[in-house]
């Protein structure tokens, strides 16, 4: 078991948990090398070059020179969306359709299928190094029997082996080398079920932050890898922005007085500079009525908590943004930035959950290493940032960060799936700073990969018949060229759900099964439901949307009850 505490060594022992095998010499130089960054719970207008004032001077490096994608979607939450992104699948053919947990169902069963290859064993197979950092969270949960013996667990007071069943970890899946967590929730500067391949970290340095460990570990990779002649796939999941609420004091600082003019203040700014940009049209796009409006930021009596929340997610924000600089560095350094596809979006939209009212078990610690009480502060009286707290943005924040679109992760609404997507590859992109009107599919990466790599979608993998690739390659639109896309796009993700065309989206919320119809090259914030006035437009989205989901998985939920 691997117990050293300093980050090097850690980083450096995983270099030599998994044995590479040897890979045709293709010709490294010929074909890119990949890099997939995905953020977690960001907001649509969260970075600089989407229109947010949180400082992501490296991300928008990559934007001034590459291609920002105003219409591209996620499937609006984590797990779906890292396995429709890893497979080039709708994530309930990849096994994924809600969470961690196994249903017994085939879209349910909490992890990926074995009749679906990850990106990793494809481009693997196609002489490719691979690596990964960061959430995996794709892979059955393992639970302690007791709730008490799991919050032990959390708390770092016993260890066990694995925390999925190993053959589901990365290693397994078509990564050569893997540094982060196998689960979703993590403390940021003591993270719960951190690995290096397959063997857990047990002790973590005093100054460590996840944020930072998985980016440097991206950057010794890229050292490691560029050594070599053949290209290389990394994969970097960031666990950023994503509660609970901790970021570095330093990081924090900047912010601490830029949220107190408030919600409204926010968006209002958010929305004119990405109308500026040329990101949204206002006339298609009008700024969405902010959620709650009820409650104005000067009677809000938690208005200094709530500002310092939002300080503690640009935080997050701005941290992630540093370590994409230094991932930036290690391709210049090594001589790899010209032919490198740097891709760069979120999971989701902003979340707007309140994490404090969940409280501790399941995932989520009751104590730090040391035993310092983890405080849910349902009362906003004890501030976010520090280990010691569990707290998330909440409703009216994630409003603000999914700026112009409505609602927030989980929805099937435009601020729950619709994400900001960058692509930056100087020797692929010509004339770049110009914005994409593509409309892309978190799937079409397996298309977009195979095309550009030359490597070949199987028909079986190990013994095991491989359903057929759903995605469409984006390579045209990188080209500047317009790309065969989706006639049809469809979701679900816990009764949420939508249908969409490129003229019309159908669309329904979690807890209101209602449909409604937005005509969305037109509408694109979803304000003026046209179900009544186009019911032969909004019967067909709907059979379609029932056709796709008996062939896709999405139904039956449950499994058939014996006689």
């Amino acid at each position: 078991m691997f117990t050293r505490i300093t980050f090097a060594s850690l980083v450096l022992a995983g270099f030599m948990l998994t044995g590479g095998k040897a890979f045709p010499q293709a010709g490294k130089k010929a074909r890119p090398n990949i890099i997939l960054i995905m953020a977690d719970d960001l907001g649509y207008s969260d970075l600089g070059c989407y229109g947010g004032e949180i400082s992501t001077p490296n991300l928008d490096y990559l934007a001034s020179r590459g291609l920002r994608f105003s219409s591209f979607y996620n499937t609006s939450r984590c797990c779906p969306s890292r396995a429709a992104l890893l497979t080039g699948m709708y994530n309930h053919n990849a096994g994924i359709g809600e969470m961690t947990t196994d249903r017994q169902v085939p879209g349910y069963r909490g992890a990926l299928g074995r009749d679906v290859v990850t990106v990793a064993e494809v481009l693997k197979e196609a002489g490719y190094r691979t690596a990964m950092t960061g959430k995996w969270h794709v892979s059955n949960t393992i639970e302690e029997p007791t709730p008490q013996a799991q919050l032990d667990w959390l708390n770092h007071k016993t260890d066990r082996p694995l925390f999925s069943p190993v053959d589901q970890y990365p290693v397994n899946r078509g990564f050569e080398k893997y540094f982060g967590t196998i689960w979703g929730v993590i403390d940021f500067f003591d993270p719960f079920s951190l690995v290096n391949g397959t063997e857990p970290i047990k002790q973590v340095p005093g100054d460590y932050y996840h944020t930072d460990a998985i980016n440097d570990s991206t950057a010794k990779y890229i050292r490691e890898f560029s050594k070599g002649e053949q290209p290389f796939f990394i994969y970097v999941a960031h666990n950023a922005p994503h509660w609970p609420l901790q970021a570095k004091p330093g990081d924090i600082e900047k912010y601490k007085d830029v949220y107190k003019t408030g919600w409204d203040a926010i968006r209002k700014a958010r929305y004119e500079k990405l109308a500026k940009s040329g990101l949204i049209d206002a006339r298609k796009a009008p700024l969405s009525p902010r959620i709650k409006n009820e409650l104005a930021w000067e009677n809000n009596p938690d208005k200094e908590w709530d500002a310092h929340a939002m300080a503690v997610h640009a935080a997050m924000v701005d941290c992630m943004d540093q370590g994409i600089g230094r991932i930036i560095a290690a391709l210049k350094e090594t001589g790899e930035l010209n032919n490198t596809l740097i891709l760069f979006l979120s999971d989701n939209g902003a979340s707007p959950e309140d994490c404090t009212r969940y409280g501790k078990g399941f995932d989520r610690p009751g104590q730090t290493r040391d035993g310092k009480e983890i405080i849910y502060p349902r009362d906003k009286k004890t501030m976010p940032g520090p280990q010691t707290t569990f707290a998330s943005i909440g409703e009216r924040w994630a409003n603000v960060a999914n700026t112009p679109y409505q609602y927030a992760k989980m929805e099937s609404y435009e601020g729950g799936v619709r994400t900001p997507m960058i692509a930056f590859w100087p020797e692929g992109i010509r004339n770049g700073g110009k914005i994409s009107r593509q409309t892309g599919h978190v799937m079409d990466f397996m298309a977009t990969f195979t095309e550009l790599s030359g490597a070949t979608y199987p028909a079986s993998y190990k013994g095991n018949a491989i359903l057929p690739m759903q995605g469409r390659s984006l390579v045209p639109a990188l080209k500047g060229k317009k790309a065969e896309g989706h006639a049809y796009l469809f979701n679900e993700h816990m009764n949420a759900r939508y249908a969409r065309s490129q003229e019309w989206k159908l669309v329904s919320l979690t807890r209101d099964t209602t449909w409604r119809l937005y005509r969305i090259h037109e509408d694109e914030t979803e304000l003026n439901d046209l179900a009544a006035k186009y019911p032969g437009v909004a019967k067909d989205l709907q059979a379609r949307w029932h056709q796709w989901a008996r062939d896709n998985r999405v139904l039956p939920k449950q499994q058939k009850k014996q006689d």
